[in-house]
């Protein structure tokens, strides 16, 4: 079993026993540093889910212009 006993995590004493598995200042930082780049990764999929999204809008609203021109000349014939 890794980490800290059950006798450890529930000791009162003030002294930490930290084992082989890890834990203590080293797994925060590293906790921390991860969170932070994960962050940066929700920024950049947030900027290019907005910039794709834009992109789709314009497409689809020359797209669907053409369309409407398209058939707004052959129902206008006499």
């Amino acid at each position: 079993m890794n980490g800290a006993s059950w006798a450890d995590q529930w000791d009162n004493s003030g002294t930490a026993v930290v084992r082989s598995g890890g834990g203590g200042t080293a797994s925060n930082s590293n906790t921390a540093k991860y969170k932070e780049k994960f962050g940066h990764g929700v920024d950049k999929t947030k900027a290019v889910a907005s910039s794709g999204f834009k992109k789709l809008k314009a497409g689809s609203a020359v797209g669907f212009r053409w369309v409407k021109d398209k058939y707004h000349k052959t129902t206008n014939k006499h």
